[in-house]
Order: C-alpha cells, then structure tokens, then sequence
C-alpha cells in the first residue's frame, strides 16, 4: 500500500465528493463508509489507523471517501439524507470504475449501506458492519440505542461549545478507547480530526440525521452476505440487526476498545467473511420506492367531455407524467387507463414526483390522488410485483384528492429532508395484515 494515497473527486448531482484508492493484493473491491465525520488526509496521518486498513490489503483495492458535507467533500447546506449518500457511494464507485464491491460501514454510515444493499443487491458482493445502528434513538420498542432524547441534546450542545478541542477528544476517546485516552498525541489527532472534518454548525446538522435515523423496517430486505460485528458496548444493537437481516451472521468483537481501527480481530472477520462471499447472482428481490397516481373523478370527468377531448387530455396526462418520471429517476412499470404505477430507487425522489405531478396535472383541470410504500419487490422480469407493490396500491386508494399519501416506512426513510407529514391515522389495507400508520405530505 503506498505511503499516501493520491485524493479524487467524484460528482454527485452538483456536490464534489473527495476519494481515495489504496492499492491491494486480491481480487476484490472493498469500499470503507465512514461513520459521522472524517478527513481522509489528516486521518492518514496516524500510523496506527492506516494500519487497519493495511491489514484489509490481501482482499484487493480499498476505496474510502469523505462523506458529503465532511472532509475534503464539498459542504452542503442542507441535511446529508440516507438518499443523498447513497447516490454519493454510487457516484464513487461510478467514478473509481467498481462495479460491485463488499461494503465495510461503521456506526450510523452502516445503516445507508444497509440501505444501499437492499436498492442496488447488484453492486453489492457483501456486507461487513461494524456497531452498526438501525435506530438513532432509543425507544420503547428499541432499547438499544445509544442515546435517549436528552442524552442526545446533550450531546449536541457538547457538539456547539467543545467541538475540536483536545478536552471532548479525551472524552471520545475515554468513551470509545479508553486504552488511548490519555495519549496526547492521540488526542490532538482525533481533535485535528474534528476541526479539519467538519466545522461545529455542520457536526451538529450530521448528528442530528444520525438521530433521525430509523431504518429497521428495511432489514429484512436486505438479501445479500452480511456480517455483523459489535464491541460490547453495541452488542444488544449488532444482535437486533444481525436477526432481522435474513441469514446474517453475527460476531461479537471483544475487548475495551471500540473504535474500528483498534478493535481487536475485526480485520480478521472481515477478511474470514470476504472469502464466503460467491459470485455475482441475479437478485430475486429489490427495495424499491413504489407509486401508484390515478385521477380523481375520471368518470364523470370522460362523461362531460367528448371522446376525443377526453382522449387528447388524457394523452396530455400521460405525457406529463412521464416527463415526471424521467425528471425524478422514476420507472414506469404500468399505466392502466387513467392511473400510473412506477418505481424510484429512493424514497425522496418518490415523494418529489408525486407532489410535482399533482400540481402539473392541476394545470390540465386534473386532480389525482397519490400513495407510495417502501418495500421488498420481487422481480419478475422487467417488473416487480409482491406484498409491497400491492401494500402502495392500497395506500394510494386511501389518499383523498390532490394527496400524497405515504406509509411510515418511507417516513422514516426520508429523516433529514425537507418533507414534513401530516399523520392521517392507522389504517387497514385490503388484503394486507395489521395495522398501517399513514401520513400525508405537508404542503
């Protein structure tokens, strides 16, 4: 592995994302995604941190990069979504020439790629998490988050007031490393780390996503090889996912020391589990964003205009909706009569194309009607069918006129962003068991 590795950019979208190729001896791409904030040059200077990534060498080419917002990646103005950073890890794979790699991801950066797994099952030959985080904050239903509420305020404030001081690094280090926590050195690297990763305002924006995170209703999705590993301290949170991952395997790593570079045995799991991993396979199944639109009153709307006007506004509709599409990355799978039914690879552009559409099709004297749900599809073919194609359906026939309408999965999925909800209440869905927690997109 060279002493230092040459920095490139990739584009995604309008944002620069800053990478880095280490060289190896296997035949494997690994891609590292980092947990909350980074520098990847000022992270090479440590010796005993590259070192961990030396160890990974005999598995081939190692890909890291800074996530957008930190490091050497452009700064962002708004909250780094699980969408935006899957698109980031596209663009960076894109750009180094990987078609397919084993994802290794860390403490909250392990639920996007968790994520990513289940969207693009393709390009992903195998994942190794390490303390990963299904859920940001703890909860009734999930004790095993770190952070409460208002252990997490705290946290944040910590964040405004002490941020890249040599005081919260012996703090972190106390908490994740206690071996090195009175290592001066250490201290001023990991605070060199904090200033040069991320300024406090843009610290506080990515913690904050890191507590929005919730990405539990997805796991079972999730159908390529995965390893979970865990230190003590995130063990109760390593188990939940690893059983909710079907055929997951989980390893607890022991010792005092957390962070991944320091603990003890990791790279030799993940180089164990590397050599398991088979050979590309078509997927049978795919998490996708699915959107069901129809028209409001196309009825007695086709009864008041003659056939062919009826026919031309129609065509026009249709033409709209597909340069909708188009626009937000949208697949069309079927357009029955006045309705649509389309696929997208991530919830926010969903969203964003159904609000689009209902206010375009306004301009033609239209009102529809929109749901989404985000879920296991099985591939059959070019098309996807199944119990969440069939669950958006039901959903999209709950939404009254001019709504868009969303289960709580793609909800939880868009944390971060923008979008704000308005909650409609629990609902039962023809055909589909228990009770569904739905909610309107806020105009």
């Amino acid at each position: 592995m060279p002493a230092k590795a040459e920095t490139s950019y990739a584009r995604s979208g309008d944002v620069s994302i800053a990478y880095q190729e280490l060289e190896g001896t296997g035949p494997m791409d690994v891609v590292f995604v980092h947990g909350f904030v980074g520098n990847l040059e000022v992270e090479a200077e440590n010796p005993r941190y590259e070192a961990f990534f030396g160890r990974l060498r005999p598995l081939g080419r190692l890909i890291r990069f800074d996530r957008r917002g930190t490091g050497l990646s452009d700064r962002v103005r708004e909250v780094p979504t699980l969408e935006a950073r899957m698109d980031d890890l596209r663009a960076v794979m894109d750009a180094a020439g990987s078609p397919r790699a084993l994802l290794l991801a860390t403490f909250e950066a392990a639920s996007m790629a968790m994520v990513y797994a289940a969207t693009y099952p393709e390009r992903v030959a195998g994942l190794a998490l390490y303390n990963p985080v299904a859920k940001g904050v703890r909860s009734s239903d999930h004790p095993w988050s770190h952070l409460s509420e208002e252990e997490g305020e705290r946290w944040l404030e910590d964040i405004r007031t002490r941020w890249g001081t040599r005081e919260l690094a012996a703090d972190d280090l106390r908490m994740f490393s206690p071996t090195l926590a009175a290592d001066p050195e250490m201290q001023e690297w990991w605070a060199r780390v904090m200033r040069l990763g991320a300024s406090p305002g843009a610290a506080v924006v990515i913690a904050r996503m890191a507590a929005a995170v919730d990405v539990r209703d997805i796991l079972p999705s999730i159908r390529v090889p995965t390893l979970v590993t865990a230190s003590e301290r995130s063990r109760g949170e390593g188990e939940y996912i690893a059983e909710m991952i079907p055929a997951a395997r989980f390893v607890p790593i022991s010792g005092s020391d957390a962070l991944f570079w320091e603990a003890e045995g990791l790279t030799e799991e993940v180089i164990a589990f590397a050599a398991t991993v088979s050979r590309p396979q078509e997927s049978e199944t795919v998490l996708a964003t699915i959107l069901f639109t129809d028209i409001v009153g196309s009825t007695a709307k086709s009864f008041e205009l003659a056939d062919r006007a009826w026919a031309d506004l129609i065509r026009r509709h249709h033409s709209f909706v597909r340069a909708e599409l188009d626009r937000f990355r949208g697949r069309e799978l079927d357009a029955a009569g006045d309705g649509f039914f389309a696929a997208f690879d991530g919830p926010i552009r969903a969203i964003r194309c159904a609000t689009a559409i209902g206010d375009g099709v306004r301009q033609l004297g239209l009102e529809v009607r929109a749901g989404l749900h985000t879920g296991e599809c099985e591939v059959v073919g070019d098309k996807l069918a199944g119990v969440a194609v069939n669950a958006g359906a039901r959903v999209a026939s709950q939404a009254g006129p001019g709504e868009v309408l969303v289960s709580s999965t793609v909800k939880d999925l868009v944390a971060g962003s923008d979008l704000a909800f308005d909650d409609r209440g629990e609902h039962e869905l023809k055909g589909i068991p228990g009770d569904w927690q739905l909610y309107a997109v806020a105009r």
